[in-house]
């Protein structure tokens, strides 16, 4: 799933070659645009807010498989997202992914993921583009109290320190690309296991991801595997508030 050619760099932002970045002002909305980009605009483009409060961005994806296999490519942005968040993070620090798409951080939700596609595309069709897009709270907003909400929180209130957005978008732009590197090198599996370093663990449950992108729960005690789709979950992110237009608080 290549990430296309050529770069613009911002003062911004600092991305490797194969990305090419479009800022937008505070009160963007960087998954909207991208889709509106991606026909026009092609694979590598990254579109981002330049907030100081979330770190808000959107990747324009070319994929090489059908759409019912390309969805997958949902959950190497997921574990990019988290390994970016680990690399800013200090020690102990725990960074764990509610299935499919929420991120957390100590326990406290920070924002996730969510995938789109062509409308009308085919499953049995390779699509002309997805977009992956994120958010994660930075920093939180003036007059909250730390710690008022214990299952909300934000980088700056769990010892991220100076992380600005810019930083969190940076680290996922060169982790993306390691996750791309590893399905192509490896098979998709390597991705899966990423992902699900940090889903944490059940005893006697192996998870898998089947072709289509559902989770897959096998339980030692059950003969058929349980399934648990991924379309329904990507039609509605269990950590994004429509209202507001950013991740739950």
């Amino acid at each position: 799933m290549p990430t296309g050619s050529g770069s613009t760099l911002t003062q911004e932002l600092r991305l490797p070659p194969p990305y090419t970045a479009m800022r937008l002002r505070e009160f963007g909305d960087a998954f909207a645009h991208a889709l509106k980009l991606a026909p026009e605009k092609g694979a590598g483009t990254l579109v981002y807010v330049g907030r100081f409060d979330l770190a808000e961005f959107a990747l324009v994806l070319e994929p090489e498989e059908p759409l019912r296999q390309a969805r997958r490519a949902f959950y190497a942005g997921m574990a990019a997202l988290a390994d970016a968040l680990a690399a800013l993070a200090e020690p102990e620090t725990a960074i764990n992914i509610a299935w499919p798409d929420a991120i957390y951080v100590n326990m406290g939700l920070v924002g996730g993921g969510r995938l789109a596609w062509p409308q009308g595309a085919r499953e049995a069709a390779v699509p002309d583009w997805l977009v992956f897009g994120a958010m994660i709270r930075t920093a939180s907003m003036p007059g909250s109290e730390p710690g008022a909400s214990p299952n909300i929180t934000a980088l700056d209130e769990e010892g991220f320190g100076a992380t600005l957005s810019s930083h969190v978008v940076e680290s996922f732009a060169r982790n993306f690309m390691v996750a791309l590197d590893a399905w192509r090198e490896s098979g998709f599996a390597a991705v899966a296991r990423s992902y699900f370093d940090y889903c944490g663990r059940e005893e006697g449950v192996r998870r898998d991801i089947d072709d289509n992108g559902d989770l897959l729960l096998r339980r030692m005690a059950a003969s058929e595997a349980e399934r648990q789709a991924l379309l329904p979950r990507l039609s509605k992110p269990a950590w994004y508030d429509p209202q507001t237009k950013s991740p739950l608080a």
